[in-house]
């Protein structure tokens, strides 16, 4: 293991304790059973490093010890532009941030008239890895669409539809709920173009009326209210990295 900077240095189960690991004692017995990585290589007892700059691993799931990283999951409202700030005066997502010291950006997009899971953070390596189309993070909506909607439609997207920006499908397909002349649908795609799963369903013929993401990779919307934001768990930081390692 490379030496740590000694101005910066802290012993490794200080650093665990205070990234939530638990007692320093008990980071002690984690890093006594060889179930600490520091760099690479299996960690011992008495070794110090940078919390900035180490990269630690516990039971190979990434552990984040640098303080000034944030990572928040956050229910965009509809009628909200997934913009710090909007020039035209919008409501955008500054507005429901003044409880977040750190400065941060959005992970990807909603549009105004969509709703749901949006990350945030100021690590900006993980962020362009999620948003570049190589790893392939999925996302998952729920979309009310115009109804009935006959079997055919669930094959057809899973088989493919070209769109005029190029051939996409989805990962998955799921009729949840039907209400009237509506359904409730969930659709996983891989994919982020713009207004893709908007664009898909007209392709189909059968648009959308709402919109809500659900899922991107590990993280869940879950319960958060709308225009609420969550700081994400060790569990949950650890799901990202592995989603594009």
């Amino acid at each position: 293991m490379r030496n740590a900077d000694p101005d910066t240095a802290e012993r490794l189960q200080k650093v665990l304790a205070a990234a939530g690991l638990g007692s320093r004692r008990a980071c002690e017995d984690l890093i006594f059973r060889g179930r600490v990585k520091v760099n690479g290589r299996i960690a011992k007892l008495g070794d110090k490093v940078d919390p900035a700059t180490a990269e630690i691993y516990v039971d190979a799931e990434r552990i984040i010890t640098d303080t000034k990283l944030v990572y928040l999951a956050m229910n965009k409202p509809r009628g909200v532009v997934s913009t710090m700030d909007d020039e035209k005066g919008r409501t955008a997502l500054a507005d429901f941030l003044g409880h977040v010291p750190e400065r941060v950006f959005h992970v990807g997009r909603l549009d105004a008239d969509s709703e749901g899971l949006l990350l945030l953070t100021n690590d900006g390596d993980l962020a362009n890895k999620l948003m570049h189309p190589s790893y392939g993070v999925a996302k998952t909506y729920l979309a009310e669409v115009a109804g009935p909607l006959p079997r055919a439609v669930g094959r057809q997207l899973l088989a493919g539809v070209e769109l005029e920006d190029g051939f996409t499908k989805v990962d998955s397909f799921k009729l949840v709920d039907t209400f009237g002349k509506s359904a409730q649908i969930e659709l996983v795609l891989h994919e982020g173009r713009k207004h893709i799963v908007r664009r898909l369903m007209d392709a189909v013929g059968h648009p959308v009326s709402r919109l809500v993401r659900t899922q991107i990779g590990p993280i869940r919307l879950g319960d958060t209210r709308p225009g609420r934001t969550r700081r994400l768990t060790n569990s949950e930081i650890a799901g990202l990295f592995k989603a594009v390692s």
